[in-house]
C-alpha cells in the first residue's frame, strides 16, 4: 500500500466520526495551548527580568572587590592591584579589565571662573583605564577618548572626561552657605520660568584641579589644568559620573594620591584597589570568568548574573508548576486517543479482518492507525498553536483591551512567573512565542499522538482473520 493510500484512508476514517474525533481533537488542543502559553509566559518574564537587570547594570560585566585580607591556593596574600588586573586581563573570554579608583580620600577642588569663584569638590572624580573605557561599553556625546600613559608627575595638564551635566556640580563661593544663588541644578529655572545654565560651561571654561592640606600659612597645594578631551554619553547603569563626573587615566589619579600623601606626610600602607570592573565577552561566560577570578584567590566579586540566575530559577519554578499541570491536560488527551482508537478497532474489526484475507501487510495495518493517531495529535497541534498565538496576542495588548471596555486599569499577576507582571497601561511584552516554540509544540503534539496510537495499533494487527471476517 503507498503512503498516500494510507494517509487518504486514514483521513476518510477520521471523517466518518466527526464528533469523536472532534472531541479527541479538543483535548489536545486544550494541552497543547496550555504547555505553549506557559512557556511564553517564562520566556516573556525572563527577557523583561533581563531588561530590568541590564538596566541596573552591565549584565556581563564582574566586580571584583579588594576589601579584606585575601589569599590565593597557596595560602599568600594577595592583593588587589596593578599585577592583578594583568592576570585578569590574560584569563579567558575576559575582553577588558580596570580598576575604579575614586578619589574619595584626597583633599582639594576642582575650580573654575574668575579667581576660581565656581568650586566644586573631588567626590565626583574617577580613575579608569583608558585602554577599557570602549570596550567596557561607554560611549561619547562629543570629543575623543583619554590618551594611554599618564601618571607623571611633572606634568601640568591632566586630560579628563566629563558627564555632560559636570557643570551643575559647582557652586558659587562668594555667596553664603545659605543662600539659593549659590547653587545650581539641572532643571531650575528662574522668576520667567526659563532654565537656568550652570555656573560652568563645560565646554569653554578652564578648570583647575588644586590639592591642598592644611590651613593658613602652612597651607601646602599644587595644581594642576583639566583638559577635557571629550563628553561622556549618559549612562547610570554605568556609573553616575557618566552624567556629571570626571575620568581621568587610574595612572594619573594615583599620581594624584601619591602627591597629596606626602603632602600630608602619610603613610599608605593599602595596596589594593576598592574595586575593579571586568568586562566578559558574552554572558554565557561570566559564570566561568568570576570562577577563574576565584582560583586566582579574589573571592569579593559580584555579577548581575548572579541575580539574574536566581531569578530565573525562580521563574523556572514556577513555569514547571504551571506547565505540569498544562501536561496533565496532555497527558489526559493522549488516553483520549488511545480511548478513540480502541473503540475504532472494535468498529472496524471486520475491515481489518477483510484487508488481511486480501493480503494486506501487517506494518500496513499498523501504520494505517499510527497515522491516524499522528494526525490527531498534529491537526490538535496545529489549532492548539494557533489559539496559543491568538492568547499571546490578547495578553501583549491587554492594556488597549481594557482602554476600549472602559477600564483603566490591569491586571496584576505580580508573582505567577517569578517576578512583578503587570498587565495594563505601559506594561511590558506579557507572552513571547518564538518560531522553536511553535516547531517544538507541533512536533510534541504529534508525538503524543504516535505514542497514543502504538498499543491500539499493535492490537489491531493481532486480530484473526478468521475471527475478524465473522465479527459483526
Amino acid at each position: 500500500m503507498k503512503i498516500s493510500d494510507e494517509i487518504a484512508l486514514s483521513a476518510r476514517n477520521l471523517a466518518r466520526r466527526k464528533g469523536r474525533t472532534a472531541l479527541t481533537l479538543i483535548g489536545v488542543v486544550i494541552g497543547t495551548c496550555m504547555v505553549v502559553l506557559m512557556i511564553s509566559l517564562g520566556i516573556a518574564q525572563t527577557q523583561a527580568n533581563d531588561e530590568m537587570l541590564q538596566s541596573w547594570g552591565d549584565l556581563t560585566q564582574v566586580q571584583v572587590y579588594g576589601y579584606g585580607t585575601q589569599v590565593d591556593a597557596n595560602g599568600k596574600t594577595i592583593h588587589l592591584d596593578d599585577a592583578a588586573i594583568e592576570s585578569i586581563k590574560k584569563l579567558d573570554h575576559v575582553v577588558a579589565a580596570t580598576a575604579y579608583n575614586e578619589a574619595s580620600n584626597l583633599n582639594g577642588t576642582i575650580s573654575a571662573g574668575k579667581n576660581g569663584r565656581y568650586q566644586t569638590q573631588l567626590y565626583n572624580v574617577v580613575g579608569i583605564d583608558p585602554a577599557a573605557l570602549e570596550p567596557m561599553g561607554f560611549a561619547l556625546q562629543s570629543g575623543k577618548w583619554l590618551p594611554e600613559g599618564g601618571g607623571s608627575s611633572k606634568a601640568t595638564k591632566i586630560p579628563v572626561l566629563v558627564g555632560a551635566n559636570a557643570g551643575y556640580n559647582f557652586e558659587d563661593t562668594r555667596k553664603s552657605q545659605n543662600s539659593s544663588k549659590r547653587y545650581r541644578w539641572q532643571g531650575m529655572t528662574d522668576a520667567k520660568g526659563d532654565p537656568l545654565p550652570p555656573f560652568v560651561d563645560i565646554d569653554k571654561d578652564k578648570m583647575t584641579l588644586t590639592l591642598s592640606y592644611g590651613e593658613g600659612s602652612s597651607q601646602k597645594s599644587q595644581t594642576w589644568e583639566l583638559e577635557i578631551v571629550g563628553v561622556l554619553q549618559q549612562d547610570y547603569a554605568k556609573g553616575y559620573f557618566t552624567d556629571s563626573g570626571f575620568v581621568m587615566r587610574v595612572a594619573d589619579l594615583k599620581m594624584l594620591e601619591t602627591l597629596y600623601n606626602k603632602m600630608a606626610r602619610i603613610t599608605a600602607n593599602d595596596q589594593n584597589y576598592q574595586q575593579v570592573y571586568v568586562k566578559v565577552d558574552d554572558l554565557k561566560n561570566v559564570p566561568d570568568v568570576e570562577e577563574a577570578i576565584h582560583e586566582l584567590g579574589y573571592s569579593n566579586t559580584y555579577s548581575m548574573n548572579q541575580q539574574r540566575e536566581e531569578m530565573n530559577k525562580q521563574t523556572m519554578r514556577s513555569q514547571m508548576i504551571f506547565g505540569g499541570v498544562a501536561a496533565v491536560s496532555l497527558l489526559v488527551a493522549a488516553i483520549n486517543i488511545i480511548n478513540t482508537m480502541t473503540m475504532a478497532i472494535y468498529e472496524r474489526t471486520r475491515e481489518i479482518g477483510v484487508m488481511k484475507v486480501l493480503g494486506c501487510e501487517l506494518n500496513n495495518i499498523r501504520t494505517m492507525f499510527l497515522m491516524e493517531s499522528s494526525c490527531i495529535g498534529f491537526l490538535g497541534g496545529v489549532l492548539g498553536v494557533a489559539f496559543s498565538l491568538l492568547a499571546s496576542l490578547v495578553l501583549n495588548n491587554i492594556s488597549t483591551i481594557l482602554g476600549v471596555l472602559g477600564q483603566d486599569g490591569g491586571i496584576d499577576l505580580s508573582g505567577i512567573m517569578g517576578g512583578g507582571m503587570y498587565m495594563g497601561a505601559g506594561s511590558t511584552t506579557i507572552s513571547v512565542i518564538p518560531p522553536w516554540l511553535v516547531l517544538g509544540a507541533l512536533v510534541f503534539a504529534t508525538v503524543v499522538g504516535f505514542v497514543a496510537g502504538i498499543v491500539p495499533a499493535n492490537k489491531a494487527v493481532k486480530i484473526s482473520a478468521l475471527e475478524a471476517i465473522r465479527h459483526d
